[in-house]
């Protein structure tokens, strides 16, 4: 049993750090959008 609980302790860690890791990859992809789309709308 306590393997177990050990075991699902372990696996929410990485789902929680997964979360917030595509969260952020997410803003990154969103700033750089911005940006090429800023960089666009001056060269018009």
């Amino acid at each position: 049993m306590r393997k177990v609980t050990t075991f699902a302790v372990l696996a929410a860690a990485l789902l929680v750090g997964a979360c917030n890791t595509v969260e952020g990859v997410g803003k990154d992809v969103r700033s750089a959008g911005d940006t090429v789309a800023k960089t666009a709308d001056n060269s018009k």
